[in-house]
């Protein structure tokens, strides 16, 4: 056999059981999460802000981050609606390098996926009881859905999972926003299927049961630019971009037409000192346009305490990327300012 099987995982209500919400933090989530459905759906007019860490690779500094947003967070929330990044898988083009805190709590140590568990559900959680913010995390895995459901208020699926149809079916199940990105080639049209998959019912088996989804309403587009056939980075976060991706979604049957522009990534040539020129840019698009203003719903940043990024060591730097690189706390701060201020 080429599976060697070394030990059986707990089960979601295991570790819920282990690892309970408190009623607190139950009401702050469903408040959270209208809020956003009310935001992608049009009824609620703030510009949505998910913005952390590439991958949260620790408690402490990605907890002391998100105490430092939320305070940002109460000073605009009348303009930006602030959704902390807390990333626990690291999606790997190779399937090589450090896959996350869920894979591996200790980056320096072996893979514990018990223990990647239970320290993605402890840091969430942590998370929500000291800063009432409830956060976004990308569904690497579908079958972690049932180890986070009651934690999460937005849900991104890469651009590596998007085409799969046990990603686009389980993500029909989500009662939570849930953001689909284009691939890598950067196909709209594999993009929106992929929503319009979300969107609508299935009946299907997951974690090993026969299962029945009503759809989610929720679901939507995320651009966060492509690769070309030649290795080379292209950009579709542009005003030309954003006016044909608001054309397709019109084609389509499809509910709440929304996107989310993810400023790094392929977007940013992974520069991630652009992020804050094509957020404004964004932002400009959707003043000049009332379709783009009413499709653009909000932005991705990647963003910690200290700038850049490192490699994996025993001696790290605290609050620094070990993934991809990041925008530092201040010119986070100034991001965010900025956001309110041109959201009109």
């Amino acid at each position: 056999m080429s599976f060697t099987y070394l030990k059986q995982m707990p089960s979601p209500a295991m570790i819920q059981e282990m690892f309970p919400i408190s009623k607190k933090i139950q009401e702050v989530k469903k408040e959270r999460d209208q809020i956003i459905s009310d935001i992608i759906t049009g009824k609620d007019n703030r510009f949505l802000c998910i913005i952390g860490p590439c991958s949260a690779d620790n408690e402490d500094s990605v907890c002391e981050y998100i105490n430092k947003l939320a305070k940002v967070a109460d000073e605009v929330k009348e303009k930006v609606f602030i959704v902390p990044r807390i990333y626990t898988n690291k999606p790997r083009t190779t399937g090589s390098g450090y896959k996350g805190i869920a894979s591996q709590p200790d980056p320096n140590e072996k893979p514990d996926m018990v223990g990647g568990l239970i320290a993605m559900r402890k840091m969430h959680i942590r998370a929500m009881t000291e800063t009432h913010l409830t956060c976004a995390d990308e569904m690497l895995y579908p079958e972690n859905w049932g180890y986070v459901e009651d934690l999460l208020s937005y849900v991104a699926i890469g651009a590596r999972s998007v085409e799969d149809q046990h990603h686009r079916l389980t993500v029909s199940g989500f009662d939570v926003a849930s953001g689909m990105k284009n691939p890598t080639s950067g196909d709209f049209s594999v993009m929106l299927n992929s929503v319009y998959a979300a969107q609508h019912k299935h009946h299907f088996t997951f974690a090993g049961y026969e299962v029945k989804t009503t759809g989610n309403p929720l679901a939507h587009a995320i651009l966060r630019g492509a690769v070309s056939k030649h290795g080379n980075t292209v950009q579709n976060y542009h005003y030309e971009d954003l006016i044909r991706l608001h054309e397709m979604y019109e084609s389509m049957d499809l509910v709440n037409p929304a996107c989310i522009v993810d400023a790094n990534h392929s977007n940013s040539n992974k520069d991630y000192k652009q992020q804050p020129r094509i957020v404004r840019e964004v932002m400009n698009s959707r003043n000049y346009s009332s379709d783009i203003k009413n499709l653009v719903k909000g932005v991705m940043v990647e963003s910690y305490l200290i700038e850049g990024c490192q490699k994996i060591s025993d001696h790290q730097t605290y609050g620094q990327s070990i993934t991809d690189p990041c925008l530092g706390w201040e010119d986070s701060k100034k991001l965010i300012y900025m956001m309110a201020e041109l959201n009109k």
